[in-house]
């Protein structure tokens, strides 16, 4: 067979600019070599870290199978290796492709400041991935969504024991971190309180009704679900001053937080409450009535000072869906929960390289949001958010564009507090 040119293939040409999008300063095999993930010469062509690289990213995000993937590479001139081998090279590449996911991450952009109030956005969710023929969770995607880059900032993989935590992501300065009912433990909250520890940081947490022991400033036990049956279903957000019980010494750590609770539209109530019973029916349970009464009701807990009002604090909360949007088109455009493998590293080489794709192809998209009519002053920040309007208006919604700088054409620099 003649000598393959490379360089004459549409996917050769592909990778260049792809390539491109790599950091400057990352040498990809010298990167292998470190991780052992290139020892020495072979014979199957992938004597380098570009080259294990391209073939991790045609098997994985590229949707071909291992035969397809060997096809690949012999057609393109990358490498001449069989399905099997690739397998075991793409086995030992783990350590390979997480380092390059890390510094990626390592080299964006922190969260810009003026995007509400003087303080950064970021939404923490998870997600979790199982393998062919498995009946529960495998593995775990926690992720965090910077809402003024409009894109991840932090995404770890962790087996099925990995729990979902405020900790896992390393603050930034003036971060307000909103999170889910699975955040919401006390103790994490108070190191998120601790201002000289090294997770300091602001929150909006939304808790269930039996997540936190908690008592009135007085020190005497709050009851939530005796307060949230004395509220109407028309009623607004109602805050409360109380304080998180941390530990069970005798002299447990008390948590001063702000706590609201907003009532549910009626619809919203009933669809929680007949999902509550219908899991109860199926496991035979019986249904305590306290969830029954939570389940009408949004519960939060907050650090945020008291000069920011109920309602932006009830909006920027309901940003979180921002985040969710990411992670469904991370599954429904390049399929990472579509494992084929069943071993560890097996599992880990392919959620690698589609979180690598994530975070290029968020690179790309920061391009095309910089090249919007406002020019600069976007500053890669230019989102759609849907937000509730606050007093008598409070359930229509109405949409803003968020501008960090400041207006342009119906632009909100704070957009949570749209009207």
């Amino acid at each position: 067979m003649a000598q393959m040119h490379p360089t004459a293939s549409p996917a050769w040409e592909s990778w260049f600019a792809l390539a491109a999008r790599l950091p400057a300063d990352l040498n990809l095999n010298q990167l292998a070599r470190t991780t052992n993930a290139v020892q020495r010469r072979r014979g199957d062509g992938i004597e380098d870290g570009t080259a294990l690289l391209r073939l991790s990213l045609a098997r994985g995000p590229g949707g071909k199978s291992l035969q397809e993937t060997a096809a690949w590479a012999h057609l393109n001139g990358i490498a001449e290796l069989t399905s099997q081998s690739l397998n075991e090279r793409l086995h030992r590449s783990v350590s390979f492709l997480a380092a390059i996911t890390h510094r990626l991450l390592a080299g964006r952009p922190l969260g810009k400041p003026a995007l509400w109030s003087g303080r950064c956005l970021r939404i923490a969710d998870g997600s979790s991935l199982s393998q062919p023929g498995s009946k529960g969770t495998d593995w775990r995607l926690h992720t965090v969504y910077d809402l003024s880059q409009g894109g991840f900032s932090h995404v770890e993989v962790t087996d099925r024991c990995g729990a979902e935590s405020l900790l896992r992501c390393a603050p930034v300065a003036n971060e307000v971190l909103i999170a889910d009912r699975g955040y919401a433990r006390a103790r994490e909250l108070q190191a998120c309180l601790d201002p000289t520890g090294p997770d300091a940081r602001e929150f909006i947490v939304r808790v269930g009704w039996k997540a936190l022991a908690l008592c009135d400033p007085a020190g005497k036990p709050f009851s939530l679900i005796g307060h949230l049956e004395t509220l109407a279903a028309t009623a607004g957000p109602q805050e409360y001053a109380v304080q998180a019980v941390v530990g069970r010494s005798r002299q447990p750590a008390l948590l001063a937080l702000r706590l609201i609770a907003v009532p549910l539209p009626p619809d919203k109530a009933a669809a929680n409450r007949a999902k509550l019973q219908r899991r109860a029916s199926k496991h035979q349970d019986e249904l305590d009535r306290r969830s029954l009464t939570a389940a009408g009701f949004m519960v939060l807990v907050t650090s945020l000072p008291g000069e920011i009002p109920t309602d932006e604090i009830c909006a920027a909360y309901r940003l979180r869906w921002q985040v969710e949007l990411a992670i469904k088109r991370l599954k429904s455009l390049i399929h990472i929960d579509r494992l084929p493998t069943r071993t560890p590293d097996g599992g880990l080489s392919w959620l690698y390289p589609h979180l690598i794709l994530l975070l290029l192809s968020e690179d790309i998209c920061q391009d095309f949001l910089e090249s919007s009519p406002c020019g600069n002053c976007c500053q890669r920040t230019v989102l759609t958010v849907a937000v509730t309007q606050a007093g008598a208006r409070r359930r229509r919604r109405g949409f803003g564009r968020v501008c960090a700088a400041g207006p342009y054409r119906g632009h909100q620099p704070l957009a949570l507090a749209a009207g």
